[in-house]
């Protein structure tokens, strides 16, 4: 079977245009396991420029996965609040934990002992490997999905194709897996673009079987999303004479487990009639313009939210009051944040929302 040219034209490329990135390794040094897998969980379904300010938070926080096994998990959602997906970040600690007691603080190294790890799948697994190790290992995060599908013209709707792309990528793997992995995630981000893809600047064009039909911009197909539910609820956002916002603890099991919240009524199919019946105490509550919008995976969410002022905190299980300036520092996730923030109603603007969209 001969030789292909792919991987040999790619890393050439990728040897004078890759990026620099915070967790990406200096040219010519080994990259750490540890950075890796921290950017790998962080780079789940969020975009790369998200991401950089978390990464670096992060490790000034934590600088190796000892540091990291030894916090309180309120502080690593606390650092991880405005990301989402934080699910991610439970399992990132409790991963942590088990690296750092049974495996004494050093990574496995290989994809089949790295799937062992909470939060890690097939594709997080095989991007560790081989950035971390050089296991030759095809890392198929969105980007490579779509090179690898406009190379071999793969009509196969995502993503029922995940495992023929895999499959196709396999093949081109070279001993440089780490780096071969990283130029197909550069490649499909600045070239092998999703829309208006720059073909004649693509250093694989000659070997591209969608470019070649002129059918590049049509691939990946992918399967049409189902509709998603729609939710409705009510929030209250109480604030202090001293400006500061109660907030309580959600329940350690369930969506946003282990978060902050405001205070919620149900989420329902419908906004209640007399929203007010579901306040937690009397008080002279007000009724915000508008509403607050949120995405999640399976549903949309739809609030109304009401606001009062209060003098002394009332007698709400694990509620707690926090400072206004404080409110960025804790474990708030992005939804919360946006209802507090249409409660408060003043001041500006409190919190910088992340993008939820995978590209690196």
């Amino acid at each position: 079977m001969p030789v292909s040219p792919i991987p040999a034209k790619l890393l050439a490329w990728y040897d004078v245009h890759r990026r620099v990135l915070p967790w990406r390794a200096p040219r010519g040094r080994r990259a750490d396991p540890y950075r890796v897998w921290l950017s790998e969980i962080m780079l789940q379904q969020t975009t790369v420029q998200a991401v950089g300010a978390y990464y670096r938070k992060f490790l000034s926080l934590w600088p190796d996965v000892k540091a990291l096994a030894r916090a309180d998990q309120d502080d690593v959602l606390a650092a991880w609040a405005g990301l989402g997906y934080y699910a991610r970040a439970r399992n990132l600690h409790a991963a942590a934990k088990l690296v750092a007691g049974e495996w004494g603080g050093k990574f496995p190294g290989s994809a089949a002992e790295l799937r062992k790890l909470p939060g890690v799948g097939t594709y997080t697994a095989g991007a560790i490997a081989a950035i971390a190790y050089d296991e030759r290992q095809a890392a198929m995060d969105a980007n490579a999905e779509r090179v690898i599908a406009r190379l071999f013209a793969v009509t196969t709707p995502l993503p029922k194709a995940k495992a023929e792309l895999h499959d196709h990528a396999m093949q081109l793997v070279p001993a440089r897996a780490g780096d071969f992995a990283q130029a197909l995630m550069d490649l499909g981000s600045a070239i092998c673009t999703p829309k208006r893809p720059a073909c004649p600047q693509c250093p694989l064009e000659k070997y591209c079987r969608a470019r070649k039909r002129g059918v590049q911009e049509e691939l990946p197909v992918k399967t049409p999303k189902a509709v998603r539910p729609l939710r409705r609820g009510v929030a209250f956002v109480v604030q202090g004479a001293s400006g500061a916002v109660l907030l309580r603890k959600r329940p350690d099991k369930g969506l946003l487990a282990s978060m902050l919240e405001p205070i919620l009524g149900p989420w329902t199919d419908k906004f209640p009639k007399d929203a007010i019946k579901q306040a937690p105490f009397a008080a002279q509550w007000k009724k915000r313009p508008g509403i607050v919008r949120h995405g999640f995976t399976h549903f949309e969410l739809e609030v109304e939210v009401y606001f009062a002022q209060m003098a002394r905190k009332p007698k709400l299980d694990a509620a707690l009051w926090v400072a206004r300036e404080k409110l960025r520092d804790v474990a708030l996730p992005t939804v919360m944040r946006k209802i507090v923030e249409h409660g408060l109603d003043e001041g500006g603007p409190l919190f910088d929302y992340t993008s939820s969209a995978r590209k690196r």
